[in-house]
């Protein structure tokens, strides 16, 4: 099962490595008669990789086999059975990760001294992540959530689970996931224990959380902490503490969506807000320099906008795949550069921007 992605993997990902850094990123498809050719393209990306690592003379002879490898160990890895919208393979000397993307990427190989992450980036963020935290009266377990993907269970600070000796078999025999009434001390320290691991996970990786579990569950964690009031939402539904993940999705979907309508008006709120006080960027190139300036404050880009440009040296203008200095993912590079400025990135349903093209940013000045 792939990581999670988090601020300390992006961080670890960002790193420098031992030069040669490998990046390999390939568009694939989820479908037949696309994906008949992933596989062949992908080989090829890989042997291109291999060639540019072994006619490289800054690359040393044992890093070069050493990389090589690495990069033969990642194809047998990669499972396209189950591919998403795009792949990155990192392979550098002592390592190798795989990544699926539920968003395209341009297929390029490159070699450097770091990985290149800006469209693990770009769809990590344009999936929405969250974390659903499932709770009975015996365990809770932490879930992490996307747009489109069941949700998949973490390990490590969870789950936690109460002590053995509190548990009735009988009970559970005859009525299963059912939260007791949580009015002893026992339960009481069960549910601050929850409250406190959560609060270390999302301390870390800061995202929406929502809460699942029976009314009485719920009111009892109220009583814990702040959990259920900073909760994105809170589905009552029993009988999930356990999964599964699929059961998981179909309840959180209806919360799910609802917030993400709520959150998309609320960023073009902002944005007609900007608009009105002259603070506002539209277009690849208007906002590409204020990202570059640091000062955008927010940047909000249609799901499935791309554009091919290259720098001109005052302003990036169309240019098609090939030429000279394109640069066709741009809107992945905004994305990363201003998450690293300390903006907000928010992706909207196509067309919501269509008038200022397919990008638009909030400015801070």
């Amino acid at each position: 099962m792939q990581a999670p992605i988090s601020p300390a993997v992006l961080a670890d990902l960002r790193r420098p490595r031992p030069y040669p850094a490998v990046s390999v990123l390939l568009p694939t498809h989820r479908r037949e008669p696309d994906n008949a050719q992933d596989a062949v393209r992908l080989r090829n990306l890989l042997e291109e990789a291999k060639d540019a690592v072994h006619n490289d003379p800054e690359v040393s002879r044992a890093d070069r086999i050493d990389v090589i490898g690495q990069l033969d160990q990642a194809l047998g890895e990669v499972d396209l059975v189950h591919a998403e919208d795009g792949l990155a393979i990192f392979a550098a000397p002592g390592e190798h990760q795989v990544w699926t993307l539920a968003r395209t990427v341009p297929a390029r190989v490159l070699l450097a001294q770091t990985f290149l992450t800006r469209n693990l980036v770009a769809a990590h963020v344009a999936n929405q992540p969250f974390w659903v935290l499932a709770l009975s009266a015996d365990v809770a377990t932490l879930w992490s959530g996307s747009k489109g993907r069941a949700p998949e269970q973490v390990t490590g600070t969870f789950p936690v689970r109460r002590a053995a000796e509190d548990f009735d078999p009988e009970r559970e025999e005859q009525i299963g996931d059912t939260p007791s009434t949580f009015n002893d001390e026992r339960t009481r320290q069960f549910l601050r224990q929850v409250t406190e691991n959560a609060g270390v996970v999302v301390a870390a990786d800061p995202r929406p959380m929502y809460l699942v579990g029976e009314a009485e569950a719920l009111a009892a964690l109220d009583d814990a902490g702040k959990l259920v009031k900073e909760a994105a939402g809170r589905i009552t539904q029993g009988g999930l503490a356990e999964g599964p993940a699929e059961a998981l999705r179909q309840a959180l979907a209806a919360a799910a969506g609802q917030r993400a309508e709520e959150e998309v008006a609320g960023v073009l709120s902002e944005l007609d807000e900007a608009r009105s006080r002259k603070a506002f960027a539209g277009g690849v190139d208007e906002v590409w320099q204020s990202v570059a300036e640091a000062r955008v404050a927010l940047v909000a880009i249609e799901d499935g906008y791309r554009t091919t440009v290259r720098d001109d040296g005052d302003h990036l203008v169309p240019a098609a795949a090939g030429d000279r200095g394109a640069r066709d993912d741009i809107v992945d590079e905004i994305a990363e550069q201003a998450l690293d400025t300390g903006a907000r990135v928010r992706f909207v349903p196509d067309g919501e921007l269509a008038d200022v093209g397919h990008v638009a940013a909030v400015l801070r000045y």
